[in-house]
């Protein structure tokens, strides 16, 4: 049986290539996606959401989910992603059915299918949290939280020690983090050893196929906006790798910890915090995913980059 799973997004370049290949896995059911502020404005995440799902047209449409917009974020101090947030691609707006905003379909779709579904984070955690401030007895019907986001020792991307996900919403991190439901974390210290080089656009699907379309004008500008702003020949597709820790599991190293969010400090806000403590004090609260195959992860994001290409 697929897995159902509700992928959170806030697209972004490295979401909307975990969106395209997640829709056509079939290893997967995407029962939602839902939108959330993050890379962009919550208004525009939900427009590229729509325009992504309304464009690549999988063979089952998932409930879709309107960011709220009533909720402060972090301001980025630096755009990986255009000022579209899709690499200036232009897509055409896409006004789908329904319009609901994502928490109401991320409890509804847990309600729906009770401890059934993976909730996979890979934008800021503004959407469970607000789900779970809701309802707070809804943990009882989640079957697993992934979340892509946080440092395992305090190398960040956005501050010194904070990484992007994290630093938009630390307070939402911190509810998350602290709930009693199972969790596992992908930090951006595991997903980033899984880089490409350029010669990931030469094994992108073909351009006559939607998701080759869409991919082969969205990754030259994160090429450009990695040596740009990072220095960087090469790219880490976050997000991506995420997503693989959800299909294959096995090709991640696992470790369990007792962990929180800083949510005070001036430099360290949204920095996960882990006791490593002799005698530890906090309880275990989370899996921690501190190291991957590369070379196999790798592999997994191309093949589902074809299968993608090929279904569209």
């Amino acid at each position: 049986m697929p897995r159902k799973i509700i992928l959170d997004i806030d697209p972004g370049i490295d979401d909307a290539v975990a969106l395209a290949i997640a829709l056509f896995d079939p290893r997967l059911e995407v029962v939602a996606v839902t939108a959330t502020g993050g890379n962009v404005p919550p208004d525009q995440a939900t427009a590229n959401l729509q325009a992504l799902v309304g464009f690549l047209d999988p063979p089952r449409l998932p409930r879709l989910g309107v960011a709220p917009s009533d909720t402060a974020l972090q301001e980025k101090p630096f755009n990986m992603h255009g000022a579209d947030g899709l690499g200036g691609i232009d897509l055409p707006r896409a006004q789908l059915h329904g319009g609901h905003l994502s928490e109401k379909v991320i409890w509804e779709a847990f309600h729906a299918h009770p401890r059934e579904i993976t909730f996979v984070a890979l934008g800021p955690l503004t959407n469970l949290s607000r789900v779970l401030a809701r309802d707070p007895a809804i943990v009882e019907l989640i079957g697993e939280v992934l979340i892509s986001g946080g440092t395992f020792e305090g190398h960040g991307n956005v501050t010194p020690v904070v990484d992007f996900n994290f630093y938009c919403d630390p307070r939402a991190a911190r509810h998350v983090i602290r709930e009693p439901v199972a969790k596992t974390l992908v930090p951006i210290e595991t997903t980033g050893q899984a880089a490409f080089g350029f010669d990931l656009l030469d094994q992108l699907p073909d351009e006559s196929s939607r998701a080759g379309a869409i991919l082969r004008r969205m990754l030259p500008h994160t090429f450009r906006a990695h040596r740009q702003l990072l220095g960087s020949e090469g790219i880490s597709l976050h997000d991506v790798v995420a997503l693989v820790a959800v299909t294959n599991p096995e090709l991640f190293e696992r470790t369990t910890v007792a962990a929180d969010v800083e949510t005070g400090g001036e430099l360290t806000s949204g920095m996960l915090v882990i006791d490593r403590r002799t005698v530890r004090q906090w309880r275990p609260n989370l899996d921690l995913l501190v190291g991957c195959d590369a070379a196999a992860v790798k592999d997994c994001v191309l093949r589902g980059l074809a299968a993608a290409g090929d279904a569209t």
